[in-house]
This record gives structure tokens, C-alpha cells and sequence, in this order.
């Protein structure tokens, strides 16, 4: 379990703090908007309202108490700055800071964030490459060149097991797990059988999937 101190209750910071509170861990949320703060009281261990850009207010938070403070300001990038910098100032373990353009990740990460997610151009990497595959179920960029990507498993594959296709050596594609059923599996063996019906989750370089997959 772990500490997390959320800032910025918007559309973002919501569903943040929602799974955050499903998967168990103690969110302190923050957000200038009573109704805001009010909206996610069920969802996390405390919540107050307040300026994060004023330094008392954050330090009254004990910010060098959380394993990790999340920037979720999407609406004014001077605050979101103002916020990660004072959040560094008073000790903060860990920062992560969201972004919406390219720029302001720059920007964040000088200002002292220790990492920028950017969901908008996430998502719209997905979505270009969700709606131009059928194969694909789920795809997580790791970087410029890897990708870990759940696809349907391919029709030829249909009997065969992890060693007769030989991706790993062939590709350098490693098979991270099987799903059947709507369960997923990810203790993949050399003699796992994949099934046409089966949708399979790995990780390698994304032309590597590209090719091995025919995308």
C-alpha cells in the first residue's frame, strides 16, 4: 500500500484517484473546488480544498509523508508549475506531473518534475493504432521503440506452443502472458498451447510486433 497525495480533481485526477482507491492505497486529494473535493470524498482516504500553489497550505499537507505526489492539474499550466516546484521545495519523495502539450512536459520536468505523463497524446497514440488493427486489444507505449501489445492470437498459430513458434529468437519478442476466458495467465511456459480464441500479451520492439504480427 501506498501514500499518495493527488492534486487536481478534474476528469484526469478523478479516475486517478478513483482506481487509486480501488487498488487500496491512502490518497489524500486536493483541489481548489468544494464541489470537486466533495464529488471524491467516497472514493479517497481524506480530501481537502485548497491552493496549491500557496507554500503554507502545502506544507500543512506534510508532503514528505507520501510515497508520491501527483500533479492532475489540466486547466492552468502556471499553477501546475508553481505546484510541482513547491511540492519539490518541501521535500516531496516523488513527482509526477501531467501534461497536454509538448512544451509544458519540457517545462514540468525542469521545474523538478521526476516524471511527465501525457494522456492526451497517449491516447491518441492508442487510438491510431487501435482503430488500424483488428488484432490489437491493448497497446502500452514503454518508449520510442517498445511496446508492450495484446493481441488476438494469429489463426496459423491455432495448436502450436510458445517453443514451436520460436518468436523470442526469431523477433525477440517475449510472450508475457496468455488470456482464455477473459482471464489472463502470465505463467507462460516453453509448452504453453496457444488457441485461435486466446489473445496474447508481449513485449519487444514495436516493428519487431509489427512485422511478427503482419500489422
Amino acid at each position: 500500500m501506498k501514500t499518495v497525495l493527488l492534486i487536481g480533481l478534474g476528469r484526469f485526477g478523478k479516475h486517478i484517484a478513483m482506481k487509486l482507491g480501488e487498488l487500496g492505497h491512502e490518497v489524500m486529494a486536493v483541489d481548489s473546488s468544494e464541489e470537486r473535493v466533495s464529488e471524491i470524498l467516497p472514493y479517497v482516504t481524506n480530501a481537502q480544498i485548497g491552493d496549491s500553489t500557496n507554500e503554507d497550505f502545502l506544507a500543512s499537507l506534510g508532503v514528505r509523508n507520501y510515497d508520491a505526489c501527483i500533479v492532475a492539474i489540466g486547466d492552468d499550466f502556471q499553477s501546475s508549475l508553481e505546484t510541482v516546484w513547491l511540492l519539490k521545495e518541501a521535500g516531496a519523495k516523488k513527482v509526477i506531473a501531467r501534461a497536454s502539450q509538448g512544451i509544458q512536459e519540457k517545462f514540468l520536468l525542469r521545474n523538478g518534475a521526476d516524471e511527465v505523463v501525457y494522456p492526451e497524446k497517449q491516447l491518441a497514440s492508442w487510438t491510431a493504432i487501435r482503430c488500424t488493427s483488428e488484432h490489437i486489444l491493448e497497446y502500452v507505449e514503454l518508449d520510442e521503440e517498445s511496446a508492450i501489445v495484446e493481441l488476438t492470437v494469429p489463426p496459423e498459430w491455432d495448436g502450436r506452443t510458445v517453443i514451436q513458434l520460436d518468436i523470442r529468437r526469431r523477433y525477440g519478442i517475449n510472450v508475457l502472458g496468455v488470456r482464455s476466458n477473459g482471464k489472463l495467465n502470465v505463467f507462460v511456459t516453453p509448452d504453453t498451447v496457444l488457441r485461435k480464441e486466446y489473445s496474447i500479451l508481449v513485449l519487444g520492439a514495436e516493428k519487431a510486433i509489427q512485422k511478427c504480427f503482419r500489422i
